[in-house]
Protein backbone atom coordinates (compact mmCIF):
# COMPACT_ATOMS: atom_id res chain seq x y z
CA UNK A 1 0.00 0.00 0.00
CA UNK A 2 1.32 3.59 -0.85
CA UNK A 3 1.98 5.39 2.58
CA UNK A 4 0.25 8.83 3.08
CA UNK A 5 0.18 11.27 5.65
CA UNK A 6 -2.54 14.01 6.37
CA UNK A 7 -1.37 17.61 6.05
CA UNK A 8 -2.21 20.84 8.23
CA UNK A 9 -4.88 22.86 7.42
CA UNK A 10 -2.10 25.74 7.28
CA UNK A 11 -0.17 24.08 5.00
CA UNK A 12 -3.21 22.98 2.29
CA UNK A 13 -3.74 26.81 2.42
CA UNK A 14 -0.36 27.65 1.38
CA UNK A 15 -0.49 25.15 -1.62
CA UNK A 16 -0.28 28.15 -4.30
CA UNK A 17 1.99 26.00 -6.94
CA UNK A 18 0.10 22.81 -8.82
CA UNK A 19 1.85 19.77 -9.10
CA UNK A 20 2.21 19.74 -12.76
CA UNK A 21 4.57 17.45 -14.57
CA UNK A 22 7.67 19.31 -15.23
CA UNK A 23 6.95 18.89 -19.07
CA UNK A 24 4.40 21.47 -18.86
CA UNK A 25 6.11 24.46 -17.29
CA UNK A 26 7.89 27.02 -18.97
CA UNK A 27 11.43 28.29 -18.46
CA UNK A 28 11.42 31.49 -16.71
CA UNK A 29 11.53 34.56 -18.03
CA UNK A 30 13.21 37.37 -17.90
CA UNK A 31 10.33 39.29 -16.19
CA UNK A 32 9.80 37.15 -13.52
CA UNK A 33 13.77 36.45 -12.84
CA UNK A 34 13.33 40.69 -12.34
CA UNK A 35 11.34 39.93 -8.76
CA UNK A 36 14.83 38.08 -7.26
CA UNK A 37 15.79 41.89 -7.45
CA UNK A 38 12.74 43.38 -5.69
CA UNK A 39 9.63 41.14 -4.12
CA UNK A 40 12.05 38.45 -3.56
CA UNK A 41 15.82 37.37 -2.27
CA UNK A 42 18.69 36.96 -4.66
CA UNK A 43 17.84 32.97 -3.70
CA UNK A 44 14.57 33.22 -4.02
CA UNK A 45 12.92 33.67 -0.59
CA UNK A 46 10.00 36.24 0.13
CA UNK A 47 12.06 39.22 1.17
CA UNK A 48 9.30 40.61 3.18
CA UNK A 49 8.86 38.94 6.73
CA UNK A 50 4.72 37.26 7.54
CA UNK A 51 1.81 38.67 8.86
CA UNK A 52 2.44 39.00 12.50
CA UNK A 53 5.76 39.98 12.73
CA UNK A 54 7.00 36.36 13.99
CA UNK A 55 9.40 36.34 10.88
CA UNK A 56 10.94 39.32 10.37
CA UNK A 57 12.25 41.07 6.21
CA UNK A 58 15.44 40.06 5.21
CA UNK A 59 17.72 42.43 4.98
CA UNK A 60 21.26 41.27 3.48
CA UNK A 61 21.56 38.35 6.39
CA UNK A 62 24.94 38.66 8.62
CA UNK A 63 28.54 38.97 6.84
CA UNK A 64 30.50 40.56 9.65
CA UNK A 65 33.70 38.22 10.13
CA UNK A 66 34.17 36.31 13.33
CA UNK A 67 36.57 34.67 15.06
CA UNK A 68 36.61 31.71 12.91
CA UNK A 69 38.00 33.80 10.08
CA UNK A 70 41.50 34.06 12.07
CA UNK A 71 41.12 30.15 13.38
CA UNK A 72 38.67 29.95 16.21
CA UNK A 73 35.00 28.72 17.41
CA UNK A 74 32.19 30.78 15.71
CA UNK A 75 30.46 32.64 18.04
CA UNK A 76 26.49 32.66 19.09
CA UNK A 77 25.84 36.20 18.13
CA UNK A 78 22.48 35.37 20.17
CA UNK A 79 23.66 34.05 22.96
CA UNK A 80 22.07 36.38 25.91
CA UNK A 81 18.32 36.08 24.08
CA UNK A 82 15.83 34.11 26.02
CA UNK A 83 13.11 31.79 24.62
CA UNK A 84 9.77 33.64 23.57
CA UNK A 85 7.91 30.14 24.92
CA UNK A 86 8.47 26.53 24.92
CA UNK A 87 6.57 23.34 22.71
CA UNK A 88 6.27 20.87 24.96
CA UNK A 89 4.22 17.52 25.39
CA UNK A 90 1.82 19.68 27.17
CA UNK A 91 1.00 22.23 24.85
CA UNK A 92 2.43 20.73 21.01
CA UNK A 93 -1.15 20.29 19.43
CA UNK A 94 -1.50 24.01 20.09
CA UNK A 95 1.02 24.32 17.57
CA UNK A 96 1.04 21.29 15.16
CA UNK A 97 0.65 23.28 12.35
CA UNK A 98 4.05 24.73 12.54
CA UNK A 99 5.74 21.63 13.76
CA UNK A 100 6.97 18.50 11.25
CA UNK A 101 5.51 14.86 11.94
CA UNK A 102 8.55 13.56 13.03
CA UNK A 103 8.55 16.87 16.40
CA UNK A 104 4.63 15.67 17.18
CA UNK A 105 5.99 11.91 17.44
CA UNK A 106 8.64 12.84 20.00
CA UNK A 107 6.43 15.11 21.96
CA UNK A 108 3.34 12.21 21.60
CA UNK A 109 6.53 9.43 22.90
CA UNK A 110 8.75 11.79 25.42
CA UNK A 111 6.79 13.53 28.16
CA UNK A 112 10.51 15.72 28.68
CA UNK A 113 11.14 16.70 24.90
CA UNK A 114 10.96 20.52 24.43
CA UNK A 115 11.53 23.15 22.13
CA UNK A 116 12.75 26.72 23.14
CA UNK A 117 11.59 29.05 20.38
CA UNK A 118 13.24 32.23 20.16
CA UNK A 119 12.87 35.36 18.00
CA UNK A 120 13.72 34.73 14.62
CA UNK A 121 17.05 36.22 12.31
CA UNK A 122 17.01 35.79 9.13
CA UNK A 123 20.99 35.58 8.94
CA UNK A 124 21.34 34.02 5.88
CA UNK A 125 23.42 35.72 3.36
CA UNK A 126 25.88 34.66 0.31
CA UNK A 127 28.78 36.47 -1.17
CA UNK A 128 27.74 38.48 -4.07
CA UNK A 129 29.32 36.56 -6.89
CA UNK A 130 26.90 33.66 -5.58
CA UNK A 131 24.07 35.89 -6.13
CA UNK A 132 25.01 37.57 -9.65
CA UNK A 133 24.67 33.44 -10.86
CA UNK A 134 21.75 32.78 -9.47
CA UNK A 135 20.41 36.08 -11.15
CA UNK A 136 21.95 34.09 -15.01
CA UNK A 137 20.76 30.60 -13.41
CA UNK A 138 17.24 31.90 -13.61
CA UNK A 139 16.47 31.99 -16.88
CA UNK A 140 19.34 29.62 -18.61
CA UNK A 141 18.87 26.67 -16.23
CA UNK A 142 16.98 23.85 -17.61
CA UNK A 143 16.63 20.25 -16.81
CA UNK A 144 18.65 17.87 -19.05
CA UNK A 145 17.27 16.39 -21.71
CA UNK A 146 17.77 12.98 -20.09
CA UNK A 147 15.27 14.41 -17.46
CA UNK A 148 14.68 16.32 -14.57
CA UNK A 149 15.18 13.82 -11.98
CA UNK A 150 18.62 12.51 -13.44
CA UNK A 151 19.88 15.60 -13.86
CA UNK A 152 20.38 19.70 -14.36
CA UNK A 153 22.32 22.03 -17.38
CA UNK A 154 23.01 25.33 -17.95
CA UNK A 155 23.79 26.01 -14.46
CA UNK A 156 26.86 26.70 -11.92
CA UNK A 157 27.84 28.81 -8.37
CA UNK A 158 24.17 29.12 -7.27
CA UNK A 159 20.80 27.09 -6.69
CA UNK A 160 19.62 26.74 -10.30
CA UNK A 161 16.16 27.29 -9.82
CA UNK A 162 15.63 30.09 -7.49
CA UNK A 163 11.85 30.45 -9.00
CA UNK A 164 10.81 26.57 -8.54
CA UNK A 165 7.84 25.16 -10.51
CA UNK A 166 7.85 21.79 -9.35
CA UNK A 167 9.21 19.62 -6.87
CA UNK A 168 12.33 18.41 -8.76
CA UNK A 169 13.36 22.06 -9.16
CA UNK A 170 13.32 22.83 -5.57
CA UNK A 171 15.20 19.21 -4.47
CA UNK A 172 18.16 20.45 -7.35
CA UNK A 173 18.27 23.71 -4.99
CA UNK A 174 18.95 21.34 -1.94
CA UNK A 175 21.21 19.57 -3.67
CA UNK A 176 23.23 22.64 -5.25
CA UNK A 177 22.78 24.93 -2.00
CA UNK A 178 25.60 27.15 -1.26
CA UNK A 179 28.59 26.25 1.53
CA UNK A 180 31.72 27.55 0.10
CA UNK A 181 33.81 26.60 -2.92
CA UNK A 182 35.41 23.63 -0.30
CA UNK A 183 36.03 22.84 3.17
CA UNK A 184 37.83 20.95 6.32
CA UNK A 185 36.39 19.40 9.44
CA UNK A 186 36.78 16.82 11.72
CA UNK A 187 33.25 15.34 12.96
CA UNK A 188 31.83 11.87 14.60
CA UNK A 189 28.76 9.88 14.18
CA UNK A 190 27.26 9.07 17.89
CA UNK A 191 24.34 6.32 18.15
CA UNK A 192 22.10 6.09 21.05
CA UNK A 193 20.36 2.58 21.03
CA UNK A 194 16.73 2.67 22.39
CA UNK A 195 19.12 1.95 25.57
CA UNK A 196 20.49 5.44 25.54
CA UNK A 197 24.13 4.20 26.16
CA UNK A 198 25.79 7.15 23.70
CA UNK A 199 27.93 5.31 21.41
CA UNK A 200 30.80 7.07 18.88
CA UNK A 201 30.11 4.99 15.73
CA UNK A 202 32.62 6.45 13.74
CA UNK A 203 34.88 9.83 13.32
CA UNK A 204 36.63 10.87 10.61
CA UNK A 205 38.71 14.14 8.97
CA UNK A 206 36.54 15.46 5.63
CA UNK A 207 38.06 17.43 3.19
CA UNK A 208 35.18 18.45 0.41
CA UNK A 209 35.43 20.32 -2.57
CA UNK A 210 32.42 22.14 -4.55
CA UNK A 211 33.96 22.27 -8.37
CA UNK A 212 29.97 23.42 -9.19
CA UNK A 213 30.99 26.71 -6.33
CA UNK A 214 35.00 27.74 -8.28
CA UNK A 215 34.65 31.15 -8.65
CA UNK A 216 35.97 30.58 -12.29
CA UNK A 217 33.66 27.51 -13.03
CA UNK A 218 31.32 27.65 -15.80
CA UNK A 219 28.23 25.39 -16.82
CA UNK A 220 30.42 23.51 -19.14
CA UNK A 221 33.95 23.70 -17.10
CA UNK A 222 33.54 21.56 -14.05
CA UNK A 223 34.23 18.39 -15.08
CA UNK A 224 30.07 17.02 -14.29
CA UNK A 225 30.46 16.42 -10.54
CA UNK A 226 29.03 19.02 -8.69
CA UNK A 227 30.54 17.50 -5.06
CA UNK A 228 33.66 15.42 -4.64
CA UNK A 229 35.07 14.40 -0.39
CA UNK A 230 37.78 12.19 0.92
CA UNK A 231 37.06 10.98 4.33
CA UNK A 232 40.17 9.65 6.50
CA UNK A 233 39.05 7.63 9.96
CA UNK A 234 40.56 8.90 13.37
CA UNK A 235 38.23 6.72 15.32
CA UNK A 236 37.34 3.87 16.37
CA UNK A 237 41.21 2.30 16.66
CA UNK A 238 40.00 -0.94 14.86
CA UNK A 239 39.07 1.81 11.51
CA UNK A 240 42.20 4.56 11.47
CA UNK A 241 43.91 4.17 8.18
CA UNK A 242 40.87 3.68 6.46
CA UNK A 243 39.72 6.05 3.46
CA UNK A 244 36.59 6.99 2.16
CA UNK A 245 36.16 8.94 -1.56
CA UNK A 246 33.42 9.98 -3.34
CA UNK A 247 32.13 12.12 -6.29
CA UNK A 248 28.45 13.11 -7.15
CA UNK A 249 27.35 13.53 -10.67
CA UNK A 250 24.84 16.56 -11.70
CA UNK A 251 23.83 14.58 -14.68
CA UNK A 252 23.64 10.06 -13.45
CA UNK A 253 22.55 9.44 -17.03
CA UNK A 254 26.25 11.07 -18.22
CA UNK A 255 28.83 10.44 -15.26
CA UNK A 256 28.37 7.67 -12.62
CA UNK A 257 28.24 7.98 -8.90
CA UNK A 258 31.48 7.08 -8.30
CA UNK A 259 33.49 5.66 -4.70
CA UNK A 260 36.21 4.06 -3.66
CA UNK A 261 37.62 2.89 -0.42
CA UNK A 262 40.30 1.98 1.16
CA UNK A 263 40.47 -0.59 4.10
CA UNK A 264 43.34 -0.73 6.67
CA UNK A 265 45.34 -3.87 6.06
CA UNK A 266 44.45 -4.58 2.31
CA UNK A 267 46.91 -1.82 1.20
CA UNK A 268 44.48 -1.39 -1.48
CA UNK A 269 41.63 1.03 -2.85
CA UNK A 270 38.62 -0.73 -3.83
CA UNK A 271 35.11 0.68 -5.74
CA UNK A 272 32.75 1.39 -2.71
CA UNK A 273 28.52 2.51 -2.91
CA UNK A 274 28.73 5.89 -3.38
CA UNK A 275 26.45 8.10 -1.03
CA UNK A 276 23.54 8.17 -2.54
CA UNK A 277 20.05 5.67 -2.24
CA UNK A 278 19.37 3.14 0.45
CA UNK A 279 22.50 1.98 1.02
CA UNK A 280 23.14 1.90 4.71
CA UNK A 281 25.65 3.95 6.26
CA UNK A 282 28.34 2.10 7.53
CA UNK A 283 28.87 5.07 10.02
CA UNK A 284 26.34 4.58 11.69
CA UNK A 285 25.72 1.39 13.20
CA UNK A 286 22.51 0.91 11.08
CA UNK A 287 20.67 4.07 11.98
CA UNK A 288 20.78 6.21 8.72
CA UNK A 289 20.92 5.41 4.98
CA UNK A 290 23.46 7.00 2.80
CA UNK A 291 20.73 9.02 1.36
CA UNK A 292 19.61 11.04 4.75
CA UNK A 293 23.36 13.05 4.06
CA UNK A 294 22.32 16.44 4.50
CA UNK A 295 18.85 15.07 5.60
CA UNK A 296 18.45 14.46 2.20
CA UNK A 297 21.60 13.70 -0.65
CA UNK A 298 22.22 11.98 -4.26
CA UNK A 299 19.95 10.56 -6.94
CA UNK A 300 16.71 12.32 -7.14
CA UNK A 301 15.31 9.74 -9.47
CA UNK A 302 13.74 7.08 -7.20
CA UNK A 303 11.61 9.39 -6.74
CA UNK A 304 8.33 11.78 -8.04
CA UNK A 305 9.11 15.00 -6.11
CA UNK A 306 6.02 17.46 -5.72
CA UNK A 307 6.35 20.81 -4.62
CA UNK A 308 3.58 21.14 -2.37
CA UNK A 309 3.77 25.00 -1.51
CA UNK A 310 5.17 26.65 1.55
CA UNK A 311 4.44 27.03 5.22
CA UNK A 312 5.82 28.45 8.43
CA UNK A 313 7.48 26.45 10.42
CA UNK A 314 9.34 26.10 13.71
CA UNK A 315 12.86 25.05 12.65
CA UNK A 316 16.18 24.75 14.21
CA UNK A 317 17.96 27.75 13.36
CA UNK A 318 21.13 29.97 14.25
CA UNK A 319 22.61 27.15 16.32
CA UNK A 320 26.14 27.93 16.80
CA UNK A 321 25.69 27.28 21.09
CA UNK A 322 25.27 23.49 19.81
CA UNK A 323 28.66 23.18 18.15
CA UNK A 324 30.22 24.63 21.27
CA UNK A 325 28.28 22.05 23.75
CA UNK A 326 29.94 19.14 24.90
CA UNK A 327 28.78 16.19 23.02
CA UNK A 328 28.25 14.03 26.66
CA UNK A 329 25.82 17.64 27.21
CA UNK A 330 24.23 17.13 24.08
CA UNK A 331 22.89 13.52 24.12
CA UNK A 332 19.77 12.61 26.16
CA UNK A 333 18.62 9.18 26.75
CA UNK A 334 15.68 9.30 23.92
CA UNK A 335 16.22 12.43 22.31
CA UNK A 336 19.19 15.47 22.62
CA UNK A 337 18.80 18.00 25.23
CA UNK A 338 16.55 21.01 24.54
CA UNK A 339 18.82 23.34 26.70
CA UNK A 340 21.11 23.35 23.72
CA UNK A 341 19.23 23.58 20.62
CA UNK A 342 17.56 26.87 19.01
CA UNK A 343 14.19 27.16 17.31
CA UNK A 344 12.79 29.83 15.45
CA UNK A 345 9.90 30.98 13.06
CA UNK A 346 10.70 30.33 9.26
CA UNK A 347 9.31 29.71 5.91
CA UNK A 348 9.94 26.41 3.94
CA UNK A 349 9.37 25.16 0.86
CA UNK A 350 7.74 21.66 2.02
CA UNK A 351 8.15 18.96 -0.95
CA UNK A 352 6.69 15.63 -1.10
CA UNK A 353 8.71 12.20 -2.41
CA UNK A 354 6.70 8.92 -3.42
CA UNK A 355 8.24 5.91 -5.00
CA UNK A 356 8.34 6.96 -9.15
CA UNK A 357 7.02 4.05 -10.91
CA UNK A 358 9.39 0.82 -11.17
CA UNK A 359 11.41 1.91 -8.15
CA UNK A 360 12.52 0.84 -5.05
CA UNK A 361 13.88 2.47 -2.22
CA UNK A 362 13.40 1.31 1.68
CA UNK A 363 11.48 4.72 2.55
CA UNK A 364 8.70 4.91 -0.28
CA UNK A 365 7.37 8.31 0.92
CA UNK A 366 9.57 11.12 2.17
CA UNK A 367 8.55 15.02 2.99
CA UNK A 368 11.46 17.12 2.84
CA UNK A 369 11.24 20.77 4.82
CA UNK A 370 13.30 23.34 2.66
CA UNK A 371 14.38 26.57 4.30
CA UNK A 372 13.41 29.58 2.35
CA UNK A 373 16.99 31.06 2.52
CA UNK A 374 19.26 28.75 1.96
CA UNK A 375 17.06 26.05 0.21
CA UNK A 376 18.75 23.46 2.81
CA UNK A 377 16.80 21.02 3.81
CA UNK A 378 16.32 21.33 7.72
CA UNK A 379 13.82 18.49 8.40
CA UNK A 380 12.88 15.38 6.80
CA UNK A 381 9.86 12.89 7.29
CA UNK A 382 9.85 9.50 6.36
CA UNK A 383 7.25 6.52 6.56
CA UNK A 384 7.91 3.12 5.82
CA UNK A 385 6.07 0.69 3.16
CA UNK A 386 2.70 0.05 5.64
CA UNK A 387 2.45 3.90 6.10
CA UNK A 388 4.36 4.40 9.08
CA UNK A 389 6.09 7.05 10.32
CA UNK A 390 9.52 5.31 10.56
CA UNK A 391 12.34 7.98 10.64
CA UNK A 392 12.84 12.02 11.36
CA UNK A 393 15.71 13.85 10.58
CA UNK A 394 16.38 17.08 12.08
CA UNK A 395 19.30 19.53 10.76
CA UNK A 396 21.10 21.95 13.14
CA UNK A 397 21.57 25.05 10.79
CA UNK A 398 25.11 27.02 11.43
CA UNK A 399 25.52 30.34 11.18
CA UNK A 400 28.98 31.43 9.68
CA UNK A 401 29.40 34.90 8.84
CA UNK A 402 32.85 35.20 7.55
CA UNK A 403 31.85 33.15 4.46
CA UNK A 404 29.20 34.40 4.58
CA UNK A 405 26.62 31.21 4.80
CA UNK A 406 24.23 29.56 6.68
CA UNK A 407 24.50 26.21 6.30
CA UNK A 408 23.46 22.29 7.59
CA UNK A 409 25.56 21.47 10.54
CA UNK A 410 25.47 18.34 12.49
CA UNK A 411 21.86 16.11 11.81
CA UNK A 412 19.91 14.22 14.50
CA UNK A 413 18.04 11.25 12.88
CA UNK A 414 15.58 9.21 14.67
CA UNK A 415 14.62 5.91 14.15
CA UNK A 416 11.09 5.10 15.82
CA UNK A 417 11.10 1.39 14.97
CA UNK A 418 14.62 1.17 16.35
CA UNK A 419 13.69 3.45 18.63
CA UNK A 420 16.91 4.89 19.02
CA UNK A 421 18.73 7.93 16.73
CA UNK A 422 22.25 9.20 15.53
CA UNK A 423 23.96 12.31 15.87
CA UNK A 424 25.53 12.55 12.33
CA UNK A 425 28.08 15.78 11.14
CA UNK A 426 29.03 16.18 15.17
CA UNK A 427 32.01 18.96 15.47
CA UNK A 428 31.60 19.66 18.57
CA UNK A 429 34.91 20.30 20.69
CA UNK A 430 37.04 19.68 17.69
CA UNK A 431 40.25 22.12 18.13
CA UNK A 432 39.82 23.04 14.52
CA UNK A 433 36.64 24.22 13.48
CA UNK A 434 34.65 24.24 10.38
CA UNK A 435 36.67 25.67 7.95
CA UNK A 436 35.93 26.96 4.34
CA UNK A 437 38.37 27.32 2.26
CA UNK A 438 40.08 27.79 -1.60
CA UNK A 439 39.61 24.93 -3.80
CA UNK A 440 42.07 21.57 -3.17
CA UNK A 441 43.93 20.35 -5.83
CA UNK A 442 41.93 17.88 -8.03
CA UNK A 443 44.20 15.08 -7.39
CA UNK A 444 43.53 14.98 -4.11
CA UNK A 445 39.96 13.35 -4.78
CA UNK A 446 41.21 10.45 -7.03
CA UNK A 447 41.43 7.00 -6.10
CA UNK A 448 46.05 7.37 -6.16
CA UNK A 449 45.95 9.72 -3.66
CA UNK A 450 43.22 7.86 -1.50
CA UNK A 451 45.46 4.93 -2.45
CA UNK A 452 48.79 6.57 -1.50
CA UNK A 453 47.68 6.87 2.15
CA UNK A 454 47.65 3.20 2.66
CA UNK A 455 49.36 2.13 6.07
CA UNK A 456 52.41 -0.16 4.66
Amino acid sequence: MRPTAVLSAALLATMALACLPTSLHAQVTEQEAAQLTSRLTPVGAERAGNADGGIPPWTGGMVTPGAAAHGGPRPDPFAGEKPLFSITSKNFRDHADRLPEGAKRLFERDADYRMDIYPSHRTAAAPDWVYDNIQRNATRARPAPEGIAHGVEGAVGGIPFPLPKDGFQAMWNHLLAYWGPAREVTVSTYVVPADGVVEKASGYKEVADFPYYYRDATPDSYGGYYFKTLHLAVAPASRVGEGYLNWQPINIKRHDFAAWRLLPGEHRVRKAPAISYDVPDTDAAGYMSEDEYYIFFGGLDHYDFKLVGKAEMYVPYNNNRLYATPVTAVLGGTHPNPDVLRYELHRVWVVDGTLAPGAHDVVPHRRLYLDEDTWMAVYGDSWDEDGRLWKFGQATMYLMPDVPAVVIGSQFIHDFELGGYAYTFAFNGEATPYTVTPPHPATLFSPESLSARSVR
